[in-house]
């Protein structure tokens, strides 16, 4: 009896493996073959080894890609999940008007991301921006600052307009968490004297460890494949100083080098990989004790 369910869910898990070695494996393994070649994307492909990737390491414009793709997901995944859990928090009291709220906040995640850096690009834009004019009508003109002409602060300006954008689908998730814990245990740490800090360390936060592992990992992914936002915006620029990772991949699938293109993107699936380990060994290891 018991083999004839081992055999059932085995059969019933075949449907599942089939979608997941068409959709993943097989790509995958396509890819690797194909980041060993030059393939140009038109004519015949030619085995070169690790070529590819000896060249990538050795290319000072996708070093510095990686370093402004993980600066923006150092920035913007922390900053994501403390602006959703502190939204969560807020709509998960007592105040009114929180249906319209919850919409207000929601609203710009709905929005693609292409349209939202344009928008963005379209406010910001020296001396015909939309801030710009409102600023010169104030008669502050001369203290507007091109916020996309340097590295620094054009890394300020995508990592808050990508926080402020996406921070809804955040509090959504730990909104959901939130309203899953029992009041009853709020209610028991508050006989024992516990305030409202230590019903949060101690109640909340523990009890809040799925949805934060959920965030953690779809923010980590979204931070680290940021593409959309930062083409739309700043395009990589000043020159290449914001091009991130995935707009790297782009341009040089684009300049007729597919396997040189594709043993990056190899590289940029382990660098989001680790990381998504990582979270999810600790967040795990959190839950369990």
């Amino acid at each position: 009896m018991k083999d004839n369910k081992i055999g059932m869910h085995t059969f019933m898990a075949l449907p599942a493996f089939f979608l997941y070695a068409v959709f993943f494996l097989y790509p995958l393994t396509k890819g690797i073959g194909m980041s060993l070649t030059d393939w140009d994307g038109i004519s015949a492909a030619k085995f070169i080894g690790l070529n590819n990737f000896i060249k990538f390491f050795q290319d000072k414009r996708a070093i510095n890609d990686i370093r402004t793709t993980l600066l923006f997901a150092l920035g913007s995944a922390p900053l994501l999940n403390l602006v959703g859990l502190a939204y969560a928090l807020l709509m998960d009291s007592k105040i009114k008007g929180k249906g319209i709220a919850r919409m207000i906040i929601y609203l710009p995640a709905v929005i693609s991301p292409l349209i939202m850096g344009y928008i963005w690009y379209l406010l910001l834009q020296p001396s015909r921006g939309f801030l710009y004019h409102l600023m010169e009508n104030m008669g502050q003109a001369d203290s507007f600052l091109n916020w996309t002409a340097k590295y620094s602060s054009s890394m300020l300006v995508l990592i808050l307009v990508n926080v402020w954008q996406y921070a809804g689908m955040t509090m959504v998730v730990y909104l959901a968490g939130l309203q899953a814990i029992p009041v009853e245990l709020y209610e028991a740490a508050k006989m024992d004297g516990a305030s409202g800090i230590k019903s949060f360390r101690y109640v909340t936060l523990p009890l809040l460890v799925p949805s934060i592992r959920i965030n953690v990992v779809t923010n980590i992914i979204g931070s680290l494949s940021v593409f959309d936002i930062i083409m739309s915006l700043t395009g990589g620029g000043p020159g290449y100083a914001t091009e991130s990772l995935s707009i790297y991949i782009m341009r040089m699938c684009y300049g007729s080098k597919t396997g040189y293109s594709t043993a990056v993107a190899i590289i940029m699936f382990f660098l989001i990989l680790v990381p998504v380990l990582i979270s999810m060994r600790l967040t795990r290891a959190k839950s369990l004790e």
